[in-house]
């Protein structure tokens, strides 16, 4: 079974794991969990979470790891570093969205790899951060086995992540994130009913 840990801290946006984390767990092949540095987090509308993984407990052994942004990116924490320095180096895919790449690029994690994120402007204090020619305009963005995107942009994420782990054939997958970005009646026109 593929696995896929979703990382949370508190005061996580809430509408930014919406949609992978629910089609990922829609599928019986991928097995969806929570990791984080506390045993509960709260996201920035109440919700909480009781994590399934502490981060020294998360397995080494997965597919895809999302870090979720919010509120609470403006830490010093080895223990995260670790964890992602680890996971690019094997090769498995990284993402992060919103203050998650803010936090990858105050660590230099992004060095290398072209990316996004929500401005370089909150950047510029950032000595680990190097490579500003790498930054794009854009919604989202994949280099190799690194995605990165603005808070905006939980749906280009999604169909990021889930073509990088090849979830489904890329048109597939397009016709999924379709369906939320046109509407239902926009997806009819284009597509057909999904639900006939």
């Amino acid at each position: 079974m593929k696995q896929a840990i979703i990382f949370l801290l508190d005061e996580y946006a809430d509408w930014e794991p919406s949609y992978i984390a629910s089609i990922l767990n829609s599928d019986t092949t991928w097995n969806v969990k929570t990791a984080s540095i506390k045993p509960k987090v709260t996201s920035i509308g109440g919700f909480q979470v009781d994590v399934d993984y502490l981060i020294e407990n998360i397995p080494q052994n997965i597919d895809l790891l999302v870090l979720i942004g919010g509120n609470s990116w403006e830490i010093t924490n080895s223990s995260i570093v670790k964890l992602v320095t680890y996971h690019l180096k094997q090769g498995n895919i990284v993402s992060a969205i919103c203050g998650a790449v803010d936090f990858l690029a105050q660590n230099g994690l992004l060095e290398g790899y072209k990316h996004t994120g929500n401005t370089q402007f909150l950047w510029t204090d950032f000595e680990s951060y190097t490579n500003a020619a790498d930054f794009c305009e854009e919604q989202a963005v994949r280099d190799r086995n690194l995605i990165t995107a603005n808070g905006t942009a939980p749906l280009e994420f999604s169909q990021l992540c889930l073509e990088a782990v090849r979830f489904d054939e890329p048109k597939e997958i397009t016709k999924t994130i379709d369906l939320y970005k046109m509407g239902y009646y926009g997806y009819v026109e284009k597509y057909g009913d999904p639900f006939s």
